[in-house]
């Protein structure tokens, strides 16, 4: 089993900046994939961000040159720095984790986490 608990959401003007983290319990979070995913109002949850054990990193085109996700090992941390937020960015945004085998950045991710909300005010 494992846990993950976001953080950092909150309410930001347009063109502003927030970072999220996520912590993940287990020994083995460095061979973890994580991702972040977020979920608008009346929208499907959809694949924001991912990386891979040895960093590799994949972005949904919405979000390229805006966010940048990455990982601490040592901290079994993963963020995402998020940079000129637009409103269209509101959402719940959701830590993922995927143990073992093989598979894309936009999953199946096996673990997730509650949510926090990111409100982008206009």
């Amino acid at each position: 089993q494992v846990q993950l608990v976001e953080s950092g959401g909150g309410l930001v003007q347009a063109g502003g900046s927030l970072r999220l983290s996520c912590v993940a319990s287990g020994r083995t979070f460095s061979t973890y994939k994580m991702g972040w995913f977020r979920q608008a109002p009346g929208k499907e949850r959809e694949f924001v961000a991912g990386i891979e054990y040895y960093s590799s990193t994949g972005y949904v085109d919405s979000v390229k040159g805006r966010f940048t996700i990455s990982r601490d090992n040592a901290k079994n941390t993963v963020y995402l720095q998020m940079n000129s937020l637009k409103p269209e960015d509101t959402a719940v945004y959701y830590c993922a984790a995927a143990v073992g085998g093989s598979t894309s950045f936009q999953g199946p991710y096996d673990y997730w986490g509650q949510g926090t909300q990111v409100t982008v005010s206009s």
